[in-house]
Order: structure tokens, then sequence, then C-alpha cells
């Protein structure tokens, strides 16, 4: 198991001055699969884990780190997973989950072992997102089918996408966690366009399904002082909650967005017109 060094939480003032390199090192995740281990990054904002699994020739257990004195991983915590790769399990306390790609799995509060696996053949690849929770809930499988899905955006503006919501309250109980993915339509490059901010919740971006040489430029920041990231497949980005969050790309691609914080409603936001955007 490999654990990256935690993420502090910044003050937006001190986003303002700085250069690229120390914007990336505070807020980009750029190494989240690597063969045969789990990776995490720790972040201060909210106590958000974003992490991932990659059982490429052997199975793999998630394990608690120094962190967290913990005496197991989600002794305290809830767990999301959405598989980006081919089909694979993850064994929840002896029960085995079979996720194929872009199906999800919440892990309640107290689950002591999670196990991820490979299925024959298949190279799966488990991005992980867990957050503090203050009870338990039962662990459940959610495919597409089940998730609640919304089509937003329109061909003009560019930013027509699909919104699929897997571990949503409207789709199952948790304890702050929210997890879903957002597919951009072939011509669409924008997302979370209007943007917005929602100071009761962080977020984090974790984009995929990004064809070789294309990236995303993700845009970050207070609203009348953005930064830019330029992001690559399999990379995520850690939000503030005083943050927008929007991308553009340069070809069409998916992300998944996780939120944690004050509340469970997904429509708590903060919506920004464009036109004041600076």
């Amino acid at each position: 198991m490999r654990i990256t060094t935690p993420r502090y939480a910044v003050h937006p003032e001190q986003v303002q001055r700085m250069n690229t390199s120390e914007l990336r090192s505070h807020f980009l995740i750029e190494s989240l699969f690597l063969p045969n281990e789990i990776t995490h990054v720790y972040s201060h904002f909210d106590r958000l884990i974003v992490g991932g699994a990659a059982p490429i020739e052997k199975q793999l257990t998630l394990e608690a780190f120094d962190e967290l004195k913990a005496s197991y991983f989600l002794e305290r915590r809830e767990l999301g997973i959405i598989n980006v790769g081919g089909t694979g399990t993850v064994t929840a306390d002896g029960k085995p989950f079979e996720l194929k790609t872009r199906e999800g799995l919440y892990v309640g509060m107290g689950t002591k072992q999670v196990v991820f696996s490979s299925a024959p053949g298949n190279k799966s690849l488990f991005y992980l997102n867990s957050a503090p929770a203050h009870t338990t809930h039962p662990t459940r499988k959610v495919t597409l089918e089940e998730a609640e899905t919304a089509e937003m955006g329109a061909v003009e503006t560019a930013n027509q996408r699909t919104i699929r919501k897997l571990i949503v309250a409207s789709v199952l109980p948790t304890c702050r966690l929210q997890m879903g993915i957002t597919d951009l339509k072939k011509g669409s490059i924008w997302n979370t366009m209007p943007p917005h901010t929602h100071s009761r919740r962080m977020e984090a971006y974790f984009y995929f399904d990004l064809d070789q040489g294309h990236a995303v430029s993700h845009f970050m920041g207070e609203p009348d002082e953005t930064r830019h990231l330029w992001v690559s497949n399999h990379q995520a980005v850690i939000s503030p909650p005083w943050s927008v969050h929007a991308g553009a790309g340069t070809s069409s691609y998916s992300f998944i967005w996780s939120m944690t914080g004050e509340n469970l409603d997904y429509t708590d936001m903060d919506a920004v017109p464009v036109a004041k955007l600076r």
C-alpha cells in the first residue's frame, strides 16, 4: 500500500498568490492507479479521502493508515467505490459484490475488511472516496440502471451531458458521502457550466474516458479570482467549498464527482452567473 502525503486546507487568499506548481501540488492528484497498490490522498477539506485500487495481478486489502488513528479503515468512516476498469469484485466482510465498469458500491461504517480483486482476464480500477461517518448504513451495490439520471445542458452551449447519481440520498442512505458520474456528449466539452459553489460541502472531480493526447482545463478558485489546472486521464482535483469547479476538455470525457460536508441536499448550490466570472 502506498500512502500519499495529506493535503491541508488552503485559504482562498493563499490561492491567489500560488504559481502553477503550487496549485498542482495542493489540488491536483496525478497518480491514483498504481499496479497492485492502493493509493490514498487524505484531504483536510471535510476529511475526504480520494484513492484508487488497482488489483492487476493480486487482490488488495484496504487497511488503515497512521493519519486515521483507527484499528481498521472504516471504523469511523463510510466508503464509496466506482469501478472504471474491467469487471472485478469487492468483498466486504466476506460478502462479494461483482462490479462491472461504472457500477458503484457503498460500504457502510463498521465494515472491518474490504478486499479488491480483478476478474480473470480483466484489469479492474476501483476509484475510492471515503468520508467520516456517524452511523452505519447497509452496504449496497448500485448499477447504472438504479442510478438517478438527469439530462442537462445543450448542444448550443457545448455542455450537453448525462448525470448519473449513484450514491445519493434519493438512491440509498449515507451519512455524508455523495458520488455520481457525468458523461459529456460527443461535441460537448464544458462541465458544470454555468458554475456554482456550495460552502456547505467540498467536492472532488475524477476525470476518465479521456482519449490519449487530450486533457481537461479544470477551473477553480473564487468566482472573481479563478485559476486553472490542466488535468489528464485518471487524475483528480480537490475542490474546496469556496471554489468553483468546472472544466472544458479538448475532447469529450467523463468524470466522477463526489461531495461531503454539511448536508446531503444535492441541489444546495450557489449559482454563479457566467458574466460575473473573473
